[in-house]
């Protein structure tokens, strides 16, 4: 409360020009396109929310995925400092250090709510941060939308032996568990997505809710649609800075990209709850098939997901530190979640 409060102090007392604070750029590559909605529109947003309020002491400009560097390449652009930040989700990291993708999305993973308490008050940006400050990065969570579909395919899918041999698009620690049902999966950035599957180098892909896949197209080509997104119930989005230069930021620009970030998280999400019923009718009325997946291959997700994690663990002492974290704040949330929540 006390930074939301001098966040607030600062930007009155800029306005009238009696503070001077050092101006400090913010090049901010995206690896969405400032044209999709809720992931890049988000990021766009961000840029003209941290000048507006900064009253120009924060300059940030939000440059379109491969403008100044490839959307995968943000991590080690903003490590090197050769940009000063990025727009992403932790998860793209994850070949740097497994644990980056706890941050990001959790298979039967917590809710929006729920992950964005630990990240807050459970330690869990702390432990991201510490990994991060390894490259020379700060990870400010900025946004977070609820669940996702859990994919698109030109085939309906019915059993476990249906995934066999599959390429398809998948994301962080979802794409391991895939991987033990026998999909040969590869990550994309999303404006790769659609030629892709266009050419047919890929037979399925997932890549996030359902107005954010309308809006990419992917209901042209894959007529199967399934739920629920088992592999991300809700997924963050961050901004990124080069360590170097937020320690070189005035505590004041400190708090205002602290405050927008906070801000982005409550309007991403309600946001992104309100228009999912709409894309979803509008793409069954253009022939799309809507399924839920049977007990039966649920399970075999969570079994797939079991073996992940314990695997993924054993090989990193930050993921099993970061996991350790994250079950022991859901143990404690569930004691609140089983009793606060109707069923």
């Amino acid at each position: 409360m006390k930074k939301l409060v001098s966040a607030f102090a600062f930007a009155a007392v800029a306005a009238t020009g009696a503070v001077a604070e050092d101006k400090v750029t913010l090049n901010m590559p995206s690896a969405f396109p400032g044209s999709l909605i809720q992931l890049g529109e988000a990021g766009v947003r961000l840029a003209d929310t941290l000048n507006t309020l900064s009253s120009g002491s924060i300059k940030a400009k939000f440059f379109e995925p491969g403008a100044l560097v490839p959307a995968l390449e943000i991590y080690d652009a903003v490590s090197s400092g050769a940009v000063e930040a990025g727009w992403a989700v932790p998860g793209y990291w994850g070949s740097k250090n497994s644990a980056l993708n706890l941050f990001s999305a959790v298979p039967f993973g917590p809710s929006a709510g729920e992950y964005v308490a630990w990240l807050w008050f459970g330690g869990g940006e702390e432990l991201k941060n510490e990994i991060y400050a390894r490259a020379d990065i700060v990870g400010h969570t900025c946004g977070i939308i609820a669940p996702e579909a859990s994919g698109w395919f030109r085939k309906e899918i019915n059993s476990v032996d249906d995934l066999a041999g599959l390429k398809m698009r998948f994301f962080g620690l979802g794409a391991k568990v895939m991987q033990t049902l026998g999909v040969d999966t590869q990550l994309l950035a999303g404006g790769d997505i659609y030629p892709a599957l266009e050419r047919g180098t890929i037979d399925a892909t997932e890549f996030s809710m359902p107005a954010i896949d309308q809006n990419l197209g992917f209901y042209n080509i894959a007529k199967h649609y399934y739920f629920p997104g088992w592999h991300q119930q809700s997924t963050v989005q961050e901004l990124m800075i080069n360590k170097t230069v937020w320690d070189g930021m005035s505590e004041l620009q400190q708090t205002i990209v602290i405050t927008a970030c906070r801000a982005q998280v409550a309007y991403q999400l309600a946001e992104g709850e309100a228009i999912q019923g709409k894309a979803l009718a509008d793409m069954q009325a253009k022939g799309v098939t809507v399924h839920t997946w049977s007990d039966e291959m649920l399970g075999a997700f969570r079994t797939g997901w079991d073996e992940v994690v314990a695997a993924e663990a054993a090989a990193n002492p930050d993921f099993a530190t970061a996991w350790d974290s994250l079950q022991s704040f859901r143990a404690e949330y569930k004691i609140w979640g089983d009793l606060g929540y109707l069923k």
